[in-house]
């Protein structure tokens, strides 16, 4: 049950993290990404490459594959920075396909190597210096102290004249064109810092399971992500990270049913996302805002408390 647990804390991080970075995208900017798991494997093949192949550091591979997934970030925003949500929701996804073919088709080495059989042996950092019950420990560590990373990241953002523009982009173009706002540009940057964070969520994870393969990011990945900021609340980082570990509770639950359900390994599999397609439901029909709403900044009541004071 411990390694379980710590097992399940280092999955609620790195998912935490992406979910982050789909709350900086949607929930700050209001930009609907039906491809965001493309940040999440490029992060993840980037970093193999370079750890693996080049022999690179890990923290080189961290940050090879949180600038790559950004620079291609900014290319996905580029054509699309102008589009409507409906169109900008439709190239995303597209374009997360066309990124997931290449590596399911493309060999990184010999043979055997990448394409459709994966990526496994892919070293561990420090892993020579634990045993695995206190590497599984220390890597979980690591990935919670980049998960408070992320998410003083996201806070200190929200604050900035920067994240505010966002705000205001997600209620509408027309009150940031009239401020003068360069609407297309700060999407661009928003789907770049979205795409450092979803980097750094796939390098984590690939570090983590020693394997990769293209059908581990399949769009099925970005609807979970998407289920984490629906329940949760979009708006809200916190409540990115609630529905992050509720939607990691149900994903990882199902071993724990075989003794109760008389139901095979592949049913109860297909049944966990039932139960959180029937969460999503529920909670879009009872509560649209998610189990943490954003809460809204007052500026009149900020400046009257000044005046009184």
């Amino acid at each position: 049950m411990i390694e379980f647990l710590i097992y399940l804390l280092t999955m609620i991080g790195i998912w935490g993290i992406l979910s982050l970075s789909l709350h900086i995208q949607y929930g700050m900017t209001g930009l609907i990404n039906l491809g965001h798991v493309v940040f999440f494997m490029l992060g993840a093949y980037v970093s193999t490459i370079l750890v693996m192949l080049v022999g690179a550091p890990f923290i080189v591979g961290l940050a090879g594959g949180m600038i790559v997934a950004a620079l291609v970030a900014v290319v996905m925003a580029l054509p699309t920075a102008n589009l409507r949500e409906d169109y900008w929701a439709i190239c995303t996804l597209a374009f997360a396909e066309m990124v997931r073919l290449f590596f399911l088709n493309q060999p990184l080495k010999g043979d055997y190597m990448g394409a459709s059989f994966g990526v496994s042996g892919i070293p561990q950092p420090l892993s020579a210096l634990f045993s695995d019950y206190g590497y599984n420990l220390f890597y979980m560590v690591l990935v919670l102290v980049c998960l408070l990373a992320a998410f003083g990241f996201v806070l200190w953002l929200a604050r900035q004249p920067f994240g505010r523009a966002l705000k205001a982009i997600r209620e509408g173009d027309e009150v940031p064109l009239t401020l003068g706002k360069a609407v297309g540009s700060y999407r661009i940057r928003a789907m770049a810092l979205a795409g450092l964070l979803g980097g750094a969520a796939g390098s984590l994870f690939a570090h983590y399971n020693a394997f990769i393969s293209p059908n581990y990011f399949l769009p099925l990945e970005t609807f979970l992500v998407w289920a984490m900021i629906i329940l949760g609340g979009a708006g809200n980082p916190l409540g990115a990270l609630a529905g992050t570990v509720i939607i990691q509770l149900l994903y990882n639950s199902t071993r724990f049913m075989k003794a109760f359900v008389p139901l095979d390994a592949s049913m109860l599999g297909s049944l966990r996302m039932v139960f959180i397609g029937v969460l999503i439901v529920v909670v879009i029909l009872y509560l649209p805002q998610g189990l943490f709403p954003e809460k809204k900044r007052s500026y009149a009541r900020t400046r009257a408390k000044a005046s009184a004071d």
